[in-house]
């Protein structure tokens, strides 16, 4: 897996997920949401995955290298938010 460039439209697609997450939250808890976010997003990555395969000997060989690009960047995407929202912190009370 290679890290593709952002394009012009991709905060547009996240924020229409995170959109959505947040309607759902109207009828139950961010948390039960995120774990669905979470599975989404996952799954989504499996597709990809065998998506990019061109046959299932290379989709298992490159099972591994694609659970650590996946990690790897999911990590450094929830550190940066992490480190915006401190940098940014309120609560509202």
């Amino acid at each position: 897996m290679s890290s593709s460039k952002t394009d012009d439209k991709y905060y547009q697609r996240a924020d229409e997920v995170i959109n959505l997450a947040n309607k759902q939250c109207d009828d139950i808890t961010p948390t039960k949401v995120n774990l669905s976010l979470m599975f989404a997003s996952a799954r989504f990555s499996a597709f990809i995955t065998a998506t990019l395969a061109n046959d299932l000997d290379e989709l298992k060989r490159d099972r591994e290298e694609a659970v650590k690009y996946f990690t790897e960047q999911f990590s450094k995407m929830l550190n940066e938010n992490l480190d915006e929202n401190i940098k940014n912190y309120q609560r509202d009370n």
